[in-house]
């Protein structure tokens, strides 16, 4: 496996009460969908959310967020979450906010 069990919880519980997600595997760990778009994940070491470019910079200033760079060069509106931010409730809640909000305002996927 891919991706800490344990985190993809912690991910599940914060979106339980949102309708119409959908998990995925990608990018070597679990993606979590919403309205048929990638709103956050977790992989090895921590996890993801998709916090759209003009939420980057609130979102970098939380502790234990830095560009999300699978491939070695950041990608734009992507942020990397490390364990232990991943532990603090606050801090995903912060960024679900982000990621939801970006990625509430896309027209919905099939």
């Amino acid at each position: 496996m891919a991706y800490d069990e344990g985190l993809a919880e912690l991910m599940r519980g914060d979106l339980a009460e949102r309708d119409d997600i959908r998990e995925q595997r990608m990018f070597g760990g679990l993606c979590f969908l919403w309205r048929g778009h990638m709103l956050c994940g977790v992989h090895r070491g921590g996890g993801m959310y998709r916090v759209g470019k003009a939420a980057m910079a609130q979102a970098l200033a939380l502790p234990g967020v830095a560009p999300m760079a699978f491939t070695g060069r950041p990608m734009g509106g992507l942020v990397e979450v490390d364990d232990a931010a991943m532990a603090a409730d606050d801090t995903r809640a912060a960024l679900l906010g982000l990621a939801t909000a970006f990625t509430g305002a896309l027209p919905a996927k099939g």
